[in-house]
C-alpha cells in the first residue's frame, strides 16, 4: 500500500488573466453592484405535474394557477400564524411537529 499523498500549496506569483474591478459607464462612473432578485415560492409547478398525472388532456389558465398558488400561500400562512401561537403560549421558541399539526 502506497503511503499517502500531501497536498501541496499553490506556487505563489502572479495569475494570469486581467482582473476587473468594476464596470465603467461612459461617464466614467462605477455602476452599483446589482442585486439579486428574490424568487418567490410558487407551487405552479407542482399544481401542473398533478393536473398532468390525473387529467393528462386538460390545462390550467395563469389566472386559475394564480388563484391556486394565492389560496395554497393563504392557507399555509394561517397555519403557520396558528402554529407560531400555539409555540407561544406554551413558551417555547421552536415550532414542533405537534404545534403543526395542532393548527391544521
Amino acid at each position: 500500500m502506497p503511503p499517502p499523498q500531501t497536498a501541496t500549496a499553490p506556487a505563489k506569483g502572479r495569475k494570469k488573466g486581467r482582473k476587473t474591478k468594476g464596470l465603467r459607464s461612459d461617464s466614467g462612473k462605477k455602476k452599483p453592484p446589482e442585486v439579486e432578485k428574490q424568487t418567490q415560492t410558487s407551487s405552479a409547478f407542482l399544481f401542473s405535474q398533478v393536473l398532468k398525472q390525473v387529467h393528462p388532456d386538460i390545462g390550467i389558465s395563469s389566472k386559475a394557477m394564480n388563484i391556486m398558488n394565492s389560496c395554497v400561500n393563504d392557507m399555509f400562512e394561517r397555519i403557520a400564524a396558528d402554529a407560531s401561537r400555539l409555540a407561544q403560549y406554551s413558551k417555547h421558541t421552536t415550532l414542533t411537529s405537534r404545534d403543526l399539526q395542532t393548527a391544521v
